[in-house]
């Protein structure tokens, strides 16, 4: 079975407030065995308009990235984070 990527490209508006997505996220990730790849970090812009934030996040299955996405617990965390922060969210299936 393929795995399953969470890509986000975030532009954090206040730093300070996105504390507690990340806070509040972190057991939906944990439940459903999300594995960061990427996590802010240094970027290359090549194409197109980057944002601030990028993340690439690993779970078992394609199936597996949705149930979090849409578990209770992520969107609460979904809730505050739209507060502090733009972004733009896709699952993709591995290779």
């Amino acid at each position: 079975m393929a795995k399953g990527y969470w890509i986000a490209r975030v532009d954090v508006h206040d730093p300070e407030g996105y504390k507690d997505y990340v806070a509040t996220a972190k057991p939906a990730f944990e439940r459903f065995g999300a594995k960061f790849l990427a996590r802010g970090g240094a970027y290359t812009a090549l194409e197109g308009q980057a944002r601030g934030r990028n993340v690439v996040i690993e779970f078992e299955s394609v199936d597996v990235a949705k149930a979090c996405y849409n578990s209770p617990e992520y969107q609460a965390a979904k809730a505050i984070r739209q507060k502090y922060a733009t972004a733009e969210m896709v699952i993709v299936e591995g290779a």
